[in-house]
């Protein structure tokens, strides 16, 4: 049945907490939704609790090694059962226990308490109180406010939000090219922008993501002064 406020019509509906199936549009062509991730999910609780967090550890290294739970209660004369209740978090294992099992698995017994002692950092700027920094293009006018950086994290992800500002004394077109993938947020002003052969016109609300590896920046300031909101996203073991 065809939804009258969004033009589109659902193939199938889509179970609570689910993915969404594709959907077709009015005109008949396919919107795909890939995403898989529910932005909405809260990890079970339990994670904070010791025992849980220990027998995460375990499992993980376990599997690493890949070998079984069979294989690991025989190398630390364990039983199956009590494994099993070890990785699910269901008893606290004695020191003892800790010890064969990191002596088992090849790592220090320290490893076991990774996650329960794990932190999750966050950052808050206030209103105009962004670093301002170099990259490249700032010589070309374009001021570069970095909004919050998180180095190493869990995500294995980093991101370097900023707020960038281009003035009438933007003269210069710098190209950019690096790793990762990059997002845009026109704020004021417009601009004709640049992607790979792509060009773009953007104004006020609209948005750009794209992959940073291809040529990319402003070709054209058409409304100035301008601003808008690049998030740079990279794997940490590579440069930004």
């Amino acid at each position: 049945m065809a939804n009258k406020n969004s033009g589109t019509r659902s193939t199938d509906a889509a179970p609570k907490g689910k993915v969404p199936p594709k959907r077709v549009s009015a005109d008949g062509r396919t919107i795909r939704t890939p995403l898989t991730q529910n932005p909405h999910a809260i990890r079970d609780t339990r994670e904070k609790v010791l025992e849980v967090a220990i027998g995460h550890e375990v499992r993980a290294f376990r599997k690493k090694l890949g070998i079984t739970v069979a294989d690991l209660a025989a190398a630390t004369d364990i039983s199956l059962g009590m494994l099993s209740k070890i990785e699910n978090g269901i008893t606290s294992p004695s020191l003892t226990t800790l010890q064969a099992l990191s002596r088992a698995l090849g790592v220090p017994v320290t490893a076991f308490f990774r996650r329960f002692e794990e932190e999750h950092s966050a950052v808050f700027v206030k209103a105009g109180e962004g670093v301002d920094v170099e990259r490249r293009g700032t010589r070309a006018g374009h001021q570069y406010n970095l909004l919050g950086h998180i180095g190493a994290n869990t995500s294995g992800v980093v991101v370097e939000p900023y707020l960038i500002t281009l003035t009438e004394n933007s003269d210069v077109f710098p190209t950019f090219q690096h790793a990762g993938m990059e997002f845009l947020y026109m704020l004021e002003g417009e601009v004709v922008y640049r992607h790979g052969n792509n060009l773009y016109p953007m104004k006020p609300g609209d948005s750009l993501f794209f992959d940073a590896d291809a040529p990319h920046g402003p070709e054209e300031l058409t409304q100035l002064p301008m601003r808008y909101l690049s998030i740079i996203c990279y794997p940490q073991n590579s440069a930004g």
